[in-house]
């Protein structure tokens, strides 16, 4: 690749939300960012789409010691997702990859303290999905996403990222209902390299983009009702 393909995360939304909006026109539809990253992108997507907006909560499974190498991802719900192939061809055993879900299990955890500060997540069912990150290099974590949503019964998943790798945006193709790439550059290399400004979203910009769309949002927010 030779230029940048955009300026920041913000950007990429807008750009990828001009093109959700021409395909996703049944309501009601329901905007989950895969934080950190995918929450500036989503925020623009959810803006466009006059939708609700909210966190998803997952985590990629890193290869110890080559951690951008995802061997798997696990949802907030319980959902694991595993590549049999990454493991195979890494050698890893059970137990290893119980010691690295176990730790991503924490940040999990940690982030829907944080992020959610206790409020409920919105129900799913009968509702469009549309789940955004900033970018798919394996697919892996939006592949647990998908699945992890699909548990809750909705009308429609759609998968949708400013970026992709040819075989994230195939492999997605194969288990989401609809899937929007922006640019599906070949080679693929990063998600970083398609980013003039790649620099890493805090805690407190997803909280903060979490309170500006619940004070500007005219759309009431229904939350997943859970009984016992």
């Amino acid at each position: 690749m030779g230029e940048y393909l955009f300026h920041d995360r913000t950007e990429a939304g807008r750009v990828l939300g001009r093109l959700v909006a021409n395909r996703v026109t049944d309501a009601p539809v329901i905007v989950l960012a895969l934080p950190r990253g995918g929450v500036p992108a989503g925020f623009e997507v959810a803006r466009g789409l006059h939708a609700d907006f909210d966190v998803f909560l997952v985590r990629k499974l890193g290869v110890p010691g080559q951690e951008e190498l995802a061997f798997g991802a696990i949802a907030t719900v319980g959902t694991r997702v595993l590549n049999r192939a990454v493991i195979a061809r890494m050698d890893l055993s059970p137990q290893a990859i119980d010691r690295v879900a176990q730790q991503e299990q924490l940040e999990l955890d940690r982030q829907e303290l944080v992020f959610r500060g206790g409020r409920l997540p919105l129900d799913l069912h009968g509702r469009t999905v549309v789940l955004v990150d900033d970018g798919l290099a394996t697919g892996a974590t939006m592949l647990a996403a998908v699945q992890a949503v699909r548990i809750q019964d909705p009308k429609r998943v759609v998968v949708a990222a400013p970026v992709a790798s040819r075989e994230a945006s195939k492999q997605l193709r194969t288990v989401a209902d609809d899937t929007i790439c922006a640019q599906v550059p070949h080679p693929f290399y990063a998600v970083g390299c398609c980013y003039r400004d790649f620099e890493q979203v805090t805690d407190e910009e997803v909280r903060d983009l979490l309170r500006r769309f619940t004070r500007s949002s005219n759309t009431p927010r229904t939350v997943l009702q859970i009984n016992g």
